[in-house]
């Protein structure tokens, strides 16, 4: 099943469940199914960007965008972070505001409900999970299997309530913990967002060995000025410049080339590779990649320059 129709399937699921905790939460007085309610409902939205994200990531690369969608799913990552901050704030007050002003709670049917939002949740993060270390899916499945922990807090809740009626700080108090839970999965995914919008080397690489495996590639002198990025979770791109030992020709510096690229691209999972190759090392640059020196070009005895 490809990630389209995963997604697709989810939000279906998840569709079902929203309208039925709302109806129930509401009926039965239940903040901590209410809070589960919400949290689903930012599922509805998350799992909606990741849709949108996806199909644009499958678009062709144009002469606008050269590097095509990919960063739409990251984008779509980022604002599901931004919205599973504001649904936590909505719940933490209306918990609070429950604690302080108690209400009896149905909570045998509240229990059952919950108890089916644990198993639609873990189910729709079973279709989800794919294995792959795609951002957008992960923090899909994510919200899932947050949900799922949710709603199995909610249940535990439930059963404490039935069996003494007078604890009726426990529905609220597991609306908090619904909260604490989507706090944790959304500081995850905020800070793997901001990392690739920012450029920011993958944090599972090292430079050192990436240096030390180019370096070791036959008719390579040095590695410098080597930048990496991810364009998605799952896509990287190098460039970088390489000093080529002696004085090849054109073909052979490609071929030098063409060996650095195959000697990264399984190891450190390098989707797209850029190299100047240099018979001596560049010019210095400034920080905006100016060069403020050029070495003076000489010409050959026996040519004049008019």
């Amino acid at each position: 099943m490809n990630r389209t129709r995963r997604l697709a399937l989810s939000l279906v699921l998840t569709s079902g469940l929203v309208i039925l905790q709302v109806a129930v939460g509401l009926g039965a007085g239940s903040t901590g199914l209410l809070a589960d309610a919400g949290h689903n409902l930012t599922d509805l939205g998350a799992l909606g960007l990741s849709l949108v994200a996806v199909r644009l990531a499958l678009r062709p690369a144009s002469p606008q965008r050269s590097f095509g969608n990919h960063r739409a799913t990251i984008l779509a990552a980022l604002a599901n972070a931004v919205l599973i901050a504001a649904v936590t704030v909505l719940i933490v007050v209306g918990a609070l505001h429950r604690l302080a002003h108690p209400e009896p709670t149905q909570a045998g049917i509240v229990a059952v409900v919950a108890a089916v939002g644990l198993v639609i949740n873990g189910l729709a993060a079973w279709v989800l999970s794919e294995g792959s270390g795609d951002l957008n899916m992960r923090s899909a499945v994510l919200h899932m299997f947050g949900d799922a922990l949710a709603s199995g807090a909610v249940v535990i809740g439930a059963l404490v309530l039935l069996a003494a009626p007078s604890a009726t700080w426990i529905d609220p108090v597991s609306a908090l913990v619904v909260a604490a839970l989507i706090v944790t999965q959304a500081v995850g995914v905020l800070r793997a967002s901001v990392a690739i919008l920012l450029e920011s080397t993958p944090a599972d690489l090292d430079l050192d060995d990436l240096t030390a495996a180019m370096s070791d590639v036959d008719g390579v002198g040095g590695v410098h000025d080597l930048h990496v990025w991810s364009l998605t979770s799952d896509m990287r791109v190098l460039s970088a410049h390489v000093s080529l030992d002696g004085t090849p020709s054109l073909e052979e510096a490609q071929m030098v080339g063409e060996r650095v690229k195959r000697a990264i691209c399984d190891p450190f999972g390098i989707a797209h590779t850029t190299l100047e190759l240099e018979c001596a090392p560049c010019a210095a640059t400034t920080d905006d990649g100016c060069v403020i020196e050029v070495a003076p070009v000489k010409m050959p005895s026996g040519h004049h320059h008019h």
